[in-house]
């Protein structure tokens, strides 16, 4: 198979088992999420195919979804590629994205840099996703399907987090602006991704003034 046809392949792989998904981890977020990865590649000298995957297959099974088990998301990426009869090494790096993209698992560690350039280049097209106006969306959709309150000013927000405590925050959704959302922009890997992060980063805190004001009533 053509890099082409592989990343073809993979497509309609994952916009078929993603079909239902809560909207903030659905198809358009993988989507969006491997269209940012691969302009971020252009100027980082990374290979395409590793990252187009890498994007591809990053949420084809979030662990929050799956009763907490982060071993799902790896597992069906790598019989997926392997069916696909993919180099082993591919279907290693791969792998590897899958396993260690996500927020959560920088949390509480001393080693959490990111190990290759393709991962550094999908975790920061998926937290630019998480941020800016795609960003808000996407934490009151995730908020509203989990029942959580927008906000309430008597509930503060988590700092210093563990891993664990993180996984079991059931906070307000304002409160995972200060938790997560507002920490991406520090936490980008890449010169392109720190750019772009920049001004989604300011959207929010437009968005988190104007939020206050009208809760107030004075909007």
């Amino acid at each position: 198979m053509t890099p082409e046809e592989i990343l073809q392949a993979t497509q309609k792989f994952v916009k078929e088992s993603l079909e239902g998904a809560e909207g903030g981890h659905d198809w358009w977020h993988t989507l969006r999420v491997y269209r940012t990865a691969l302009l971020i590649a252009e100027g980082e000298k990374a290979d395409l195919l590793t990252v187009g995957m890498g994007a591809l297959l990053h949420d084809i099974a979030d662990a929050k979804f799956h009763d907490g088990d982060e071993t799902i998301g790896p597992r069906i990426a790598t019989s997926f590629m392997r069916k696909l009869e993919l180099p082993e090494t591919l279907v290693n790096e791969v792998s590897d994205i899958v396993r260690n993209i996500s927020f959560k698992n920088s949390l509480g560690t001393q080693h959490n840099k990111p190990k290759s350039k393709a991962l550094e280049i999908v975790q920061d097209a998926d937290r630019l996703d998480a941020i800016g106006a795609i960003g808000v969306a996407r934490a009151f959709n995730y908020g509203g399907f989990r029942n959580r309150p927008l906000y309430d000013p008597e509930i503060k927000p988590l700092t210093n987090m563990s891993k664990d405590i993180y996984k079991k925050a059931k906070g307000p959704t304002i409160n995972h602006f200060y938790e997560k959302l507002l920490t991406l922009k520090d936490r980008m890997n890449t010169r392109t991704g720190k750019k772009l992060a920049e001004q989604r980063h300011q959207f929010m805190l437009d968005f988190l003034e104007q939020f206050y004001k009208e809760w107030e009533g004075a909007g």
